[in-house]
């Protein structure tokens, strides 16, 4: 690097080969864990030192050595490292329930990052304190909270936003189990049969155990009944549990589906039980209205959910959990450290309403997305992913080679290709980096999901996946259930 090349040109630079490799070869070359070593190792490194090594085993050349290197190599290194990593940003991904860039919110995360402040104070916050306050605000008058009601903070993904919603309704039921533990006291939570495995673990996390985390029965649509989670309430009342909470979910990992938030508040409130929804996927949809009828009750809910790093497209991570009253996470969270809190007022102190200490700044990139946008832009957003969606199911029934699993509830279209096992597909299409989509369960049926939720793309994009799809087909494994 010359001595005139600053840092930040540099950065500039491999901002410009990744999004250059992004435009030429939108789906990265594979690699195996051994090959990709060896491509992203800096420094000396013997001809045989990741021979025939898989794994872990084959990490000489990318950890830390004992001498340092210059400023040079390690920025040529991250370059390597850019043009190698999964290419998230494209039009040819479908893998995950994130995808896309938006250059405000891109924008956001760098100045977060060079600022390198933390998020627990004002006094160290600053503006970023009034800026996550708006925010939270804000979403909260989304779900339908009252001008005094509604708190939020962010969280680092949405399993920890749900798991501090969980505390908090476990708290709420059992007054004193932040002080004195469960004491052997049977507590249950109940969620779909096709909630998110982060409720799974939180249960397990927050002593409630694993096993009491119910899991009520869905309809053929993936929604949970509420008539079965009240039948489940009322028994596992009179078999001597407490029952806690129940989690909806306003966007299912695989089908998209959306629990019937109303009439599950009906059971909530009969049952005296908290309502805790998790719409880290679906919450943008109180942005349309159109498909705000998707989360109809979701003012009833006492917690909610959202991740921005979805629909919303910011980059990861971009979540918050918001209670509907104020003061409860200060309530639940709050420990005196007098070497941190220096203020008796504790409004913009955010790190009292947190489970976490150090926490990165994850509302900059989001209020810089969202002041671009407006909420009419976001609105418009999330109602194109929905039809990019509904697209790509016309096309799969246009396509005699394909089948549809079912209707799209949201943006996931779930499918298969007749007689091809559907991992084999999708691995088929990333080894020709042709896209990156992945598979998962339905029915007892494993099936391809497509995520579309690159607001950038194209029904024109949707077609040319499809095409992909039918191209590599022939070449991929038969299936052993194959339709």
């Amino acid at each position: 690097m010359t001595a005139t090349l600053s840092f930040l040109e540099r950065v500039q630079q491999i901002a410009e080969a990744l999004l250059e490799a992004e435009r030429t070869e939108p789906v990265a070359p594979p690699r195996p864990p051994a090959d990709m070593a060896r491509h992203i190792a800096v420094g000396p490194l013997d001809d045989d030192d990741t021979a025939g090594r898989t794994g872990l085993t084959c990490m000489a050349g990318v950890a830390p050595g004992r001498a340092g290197l210059p400023i040079e190599d390690v920025l040529d290194a991250l370059e390597r490292v850019a043009l190698a990593t999964p290419r998230t940003g494209t039009r040819r991904f479908f893998n995950q329930l994130f995808s896309g860039r938006i250059e405000a919110a891109a924008a956001g995360e760098m100045v977060a990052s060079l600022l390198n402040t933390s998020m627990y104070t004002y006094k160290v916050a600053g503006p970023h304190a009034l800026i996550e306050t708006a925010l939270t605000q804000h979403m909260a008058r989304h779900i339908g909270y009252a001008e005094d009601q509604g708190e939020g903070v962010f969280s680092p993904g949405g399993s920890l936003a749900n798991l501090a919603a969980m505390i908090v309704a476990r708290n709420q039921a059992v007054p004193d189990a932040r002080e004195r533990g469960l004491d052997g006291r049977r507590l249950t939570m109940y969620g779909s049969a096709d909630c998110h495995y982060s409720i799974t673990k939180n249960a397990g996390i927050i002593g409630l155990g694993r096993q009491n985390l119910r899991k009520v029965e869905c309809d053929q649509r993936g929604r949970m009944k509420p008539e079965a989670l009240e039948a489940m309430i009322v028994a596992d009342r009179k078999a001597g549990a407490v029952p806690v909470a129940v989690i909806a979910t306003a966007g299912t990992t695989v089908l998209g589906a959306f629990d019937p938030i109303e009439p599950i508040a009906d059971v909530a409130g009969r049952q005296k039980v908290w309502l805790h929804v998790d719409g880290a996927l679906g919450g943008t949809t109180l942005l349309s209205r159109r498909l705000r009828h998707l989360v109809a009750g979701s003012a009833r809910a006492d917690s909610w959910t959202w991740d921005a790093h979805k629909l919303m497209g910011v980059p990861l991570s971009s979540s918050v959990v918001l209670v509907r009253e104020r003061g409860l996470l200060e309530k639940h969270f709050s420990e005196a450290a007098a070497y941190l809190f220096h203020n008796a007022e504790t409004e913009l102190d955010h790190g009292v309403r947190s489970i976490q200490c150090g926490r990165r700044n994850d509302a900059l990139k989001l209020w810089a997305s969202w002041k671009h946008f407006g909420d009419e832009g976001y609105a418009q957003r999330v109602e194109h992913l929905f039809d990019l969606a509904q697209h790509m199911a016309e096309g799969i029934e246009r396509r005699s080679s394909l089948v549809l699993t079912c209707r799209p509830e949201s943006v996931n279209v779930c499918f298969e290709v007749r007689g091809k096992a559907s991992e084999g597909v999708c691995e088929a299409l990333r080894v020709e980096q042709l896209a990156m989509v992945g598979h998962a369960e339905v029915g007892g049926r494993r099936i391809i999901r497509a995520a579309c939720v690159n607001a950038d793309m194209t029904f024109d994009d949707i077609d040319a996946f499809l095409d992909a799809v039918e191209d590599v087909a022939p070449h991929a494994p038969d299936g052993d259930n194959a339709l």
